[in-house]
């Protein structure tokens, strides 16, 4: 049973939470809370905090063994724009779009093989 965990608007473009969150994929819950740790991106600790809630909603909702959670899927969407303007020369007005996220982690069980 697959349960997820979403972040909506960290203030963080998705450009910057791909790189994170592709390093990531795939991983145990245990060994990508290790590598988000001393990853030196402030947004690491965004992306732990929803792996961390994820393991969490596995663990209390529905009883699974935190220690053999494995996430399957993460992705990191774009969320909302904040339009500002920056005066800009002669007179004119650019405008500035700070980019927000959307971070959706999927963990579930991991299989267990036989070695035969």
């Amino acid at each position: 049973m697959e349960v997820r965990a979403i972040a909506k608007n960290i203030s963080v473009s998705p450009k910057k939470l791909h790189r994170i969150v592709d390093t990531v994929r795939g991983k145990s819950v245990g060994e990508a809370l290790l590598i988000l740790q001393f990853l030196p991106s402030p947004a690491a600790h965004e992306v732990a905090k929803v792996v961390k809630s994820a393991a969490a909603n596995a663990e209390n909702n529905f009883q699974m063994d935190p220690e053999r959670l494995r996430i399957v899927g993460i992705t990191a969407d774009e969320g909302m724009k904040l339009r500002r303007f920056q005066p800009m020369a002669r007179g004119r007005a650019g405008s500035v779009h700070k980019r927000h996220s959307h971070i959706t982690v999927v963990v579930d069980h991991e299989e267990v093989k036989n070695g035969s």
